[in-house]
């Protein structure tokens, strides 16, 4: 594991840190391949219920590291080549696809400015606790680019089309009360309490019914691409699976003794 992406694992909760303060978070091979490869990782860990995403520093992620970026297009016309955009097949792509399809829930604890990817990772997961001093900004048009990241799905499912127009169309700083009134930040708190507040809700998913999580997770991205009666009958399905769930049993058997059910997520 690279030292640019922290992983650790405690009962049942993954903390995933970015780890380059000093650039501000900034995306480079590196850092991209690190971060998709112990996202996987946590996905296929039995052990894992729930994810949190966060970073190190004054920033939890500027997109990509513009650096390296600069470099790349210069190889490219050195040799006649146009792979630098190769990163959002092999990197960016993966890392949003395992945030969104991960079968457990992720927590992004935004604890200062997320911009182009960086903010789209944090579109990505289901739940953002937001420092005070935070700020969001696609970014994509400032430098003459087009969205990546599932921005362009993920924005509009959260602020709606018009606002996602402009908010990437005219990009600027979106600062955390703000996305808060946009629907971007499910809570705001004090960004000296950013650590411990993100990680109390990540650890409440935790301990939570991991499998319940996952269907939900399934059926709001079914349910965002298809019409009610397939919506409807996804539903169905992922019910009666969640009904034969070990974590039902315990949460009826909890509710009938007026006790707190304590789920094993599966």
């Amino acid at each position: 594991m690279a030292d640019t992406v922290l992983y650790e694992v405690t009962d049942g909760l993954a903390t995933i840190t970015l780890n380059r303060p000093d650039a501000m978070n900034a995306l480079n091979t590196e850092t991209k391949i690190a971060l998709r490869d112990v996202l996987r990782q946590a996905a296929d860990d039995a052990a894992v219920r729930a994810v949190l995403l966060t970073a190190t520093g004054r920033a939890f992620c500027v997109g990509q590291d513009l650096k390296e970026h600069v470099a790349s297009l210069a190889a490219d016309r050195e040799h006649g080549t146009r792979s630098t955009m190769d990163t959002v097949r092999d990197h960016y792509n993966p890392i949003v696809t395992a945030i969104t399809r991960m079968p457990k829930p992720v927590v992004a604890g935004v604890n200062g400015v997320a911009a182009g990817a960086g903010a789209g990772f944090a579109f990505a997961a289901d739940y953002r606790v937001v420092a005070d001093s935070a700020a969001f900004n696609t970014s994509f048009a400032g430098v003459a680019l087009t969205a990546d990241s599932g921005v362009s799905w993920t924005l509009p499912r959260l602020v709606g089309h018009g606002r996602a127009a402009d908010l990437l169309l005219f990009p600027r700083n979106v600062s955390a009360q703000e996305a808060y009134e946009l629907g971007i930040a499910n809570r705001v708190v004090p960004a000296a309490e950013l650590a411990a507040a993100a990680t109390e809700v990540a650890r409440r998913l935790a301990e939570g019914p991991t499998a319940a999580y996952a269907a939900i997770k399934e059926s709001l991205a079914h349910g965002a691409a298809h019409g009610l009666e397939e919506t409807l009958a996804k539903e169905e399905g992922l019910q009666r699976a969640a009904a034969t769930a070990e974590d039902h049993g315990i949460a009826v058997a909890a509710f009938l003794a007026k006790e707190k059910p304590r789920f094993v997520g599966r």
